[in-house]
């Protein structure tokens, strides 16, 4: 009996190490039930304005495994295929979910600024499928392997929507190839670097030399760098408003000395440099213009903030309107509209730049000691078809800008399109509801009093967000658990 014993206790400790296995590889379907606020992961989303890479149409997108596995036309179906599990939007708009390349979480270090969860929270309230969390504000910063680890253990279990990572190019990382490759191959989706002072103690500025090493090593990986591109001649008046010494001029050309070797055959070919936040529609336009035309590898973003106010605009004393670079005069944002409309600017981002209230200084009015940053991110959406429909901004415009081409920036094939076999990462709104931004509205963003949109009128309720398949938001609901997935690049 004892020999039959020892024998069957080995057989006992395989099977229950297999359980264990299966268990934490194959979670139970109570879990999976838990990520959506769906009881079934294979289901129709219909709706009359679906917005496709080729036209918006009516009709209805099949949802299996959290993937788009068809998409069909109401006038070429005629009931041949029988839809079950119809989510039926009717004239709400569907269109991919939107992807934000441009986002501080401040997590980890930072976390009473934003955080994970609070962010992505309301990253899925306004419609963001994908966050790429920028390399600062987080504490330490994401120059590393070490570092990006770090970033990512505080992201797993913690995120609404999928989050991916952009390192930080800095001086000490910047001429050691090495040190770039490691943290390239750790999977973050490229690189960040500032040419003006970044406010963060271990984020310290770049300049041409380091961003050319930068470019020369991100080529072989044919991943972006993104660079803030101003040049501060005198800080003590860089102030984050219309007037401060910021120089994004002098940055830009200096870039676009390095920009040439992007081109085809360059010597930085297969690297591509992306301008974060322009808000200079004047001479700095004008030269990037130019460095496109000539077939250099490169993109520019802006941002809604910019779109929506001017300083004219801008109370006396109103910090939570202070940002870097600057919010400038109506005439420069009436020729960031043009651009943005002609093509000259590719995309949208929020920067969402939070802290905390303290932070801002929103009792003293202190523009030179209060934190620079808008706080935006569960209302992009609404905010740029609000104040773009004066432009005649199209829904498919809207899809161009904030999810089609921040895929391809960050590269994510599957994603930024409601295309077969992307992933089913969806945002229903409604282009015709409008509402007040206000105390009464539910914000999710950690600290809602410091958001400059606070007290306006918007157009474009987010009704319901799909990642990956799953129902993470509907009608200002979240699903239970927080099941995004941090993005690696491979």
């Amino acid at each position: 009996m004892e020999a039959v014993q020892w024998r069957i206790l080995p057989l006992l400790t395989l099977i229950a190490s297999f359980l264990l296995f299966f268990h934490f590889q194959y979670p139970s379907q109570q879990y999976q039930k838990s990520c959506s606020l769906l009881p079934f992961q294979h289901y129709w989303i219909a709706s009359k304005r679906i917005v496709t890479p080729q036209g918006v149409i009516s009709g209805a997108i099949e949802i299996k495994d959290g993937k788009i596995a068809s998409i069909v036309k109401e006038d070429e179906n005629n009931g041949k295929i029988k839809l079950e599990n119809v989510m039926d939007y009717g004239d709400a708009v569907v269109m991919p979910g939107l992807i934000d390349v441009h986002a501080h979480l401040d997590d980890p270090g930072r976390a009473e600024w934003e955080g994970f969860p609070s962010g992505t929270k309301a990253a899925a309230a306004g419609g963001i499928t994908t966050l790429v969390d920028m390399p600062l504000n987080s504490e330490p910063s994401t120059v590393s392997r070490e570092t990006l680890e770090l970033k990512i253990k505080a992201a797993k279990g913690r995120i609404y929507v999928d989050v991916g990572f952009w390192g930080g190019l800095v001086p000490e990382n910047a001429f050691n190839a090495s040190a770039l490759e490691d943290l390239l191959d750790a999977g973050v989706l490229g690189l960040k670097s500032f040419m003006c002072p970044s406010g963060i103690n271990d984020f310290p500025m770049t300049n041409a030399s380091h961003i050319k090493e930068g470019l020369s090593v991100l080529a072989k990986y044919r991943r972006p760098l993104l660079v803030h591109a101003e040049k501060v001649q005198d800080l003590e008046s860089d102030l984050g408003v219309e007037g401060g010494s910021n120089d994004p001029q002098a940055a830009i050309r200096d870039l676009l000395t390095l920009t040439k070797d992007t081109r085809i055959g360059g010597p930085a070919e297969g690297a591509h440099l992306h301008i974060v936040h322009l808000s200079d529609s004047r001479s700095s336009l004008d030269l990037i213009k130019e460095a496109k035309s000539g077939g250099d590898s490169l993109t520019i973003e802006t941002c809604p903030h910019y779109l929506a106010f001017s300083a004219e605009e801008i109370r006396d004393g109103d910090t939570r309107f202070k940002c870097s670079p600057p919010i400038r005069d109506a005439a420069n944002k009436e020729k960031l509209w043009e651009a943005l409309l002609d093509g000259h600017v590719d995309m949208l981002s929020s920067d969402h730049s939070p802290t905390v209230p303290e932070l801002k200084l929103l009792n003293d009015g202190d523009f030179l000691r209060a934190w620079g940053g808008i706080s935006s991110l569960q209302f992009v959406l609404p905010v740029t078809w609000s104040y773009g429909k004066k432009y005649g901004v199209t829904l498919q415009q809207l899809a161009l800008w904030w999810s089609e081409r921040p895929a391809r920036l960050a590269g994510q094939k599957l994603k930024g399109a409601i295309a077969v076999g992307n992933h089913a990462d969806i945002a229903v709104w409604d282009p015709d509801v409008e509402f007040d931004l206000d105390d009464e509205f539910p914000t999710h963003v950690k600290h809602p009093s410091i958001s400059a949109y606070l007290g306006t009128k918007l157009s474009g309720r987010v009704a319901a967000t799909f990642v990956r398949g799953n129902l993470v938001f509907k009608d200002g609901k979240h699903a239970p658990a927080l099941c995004g997935i941090p993005i690696l690049a491979n």
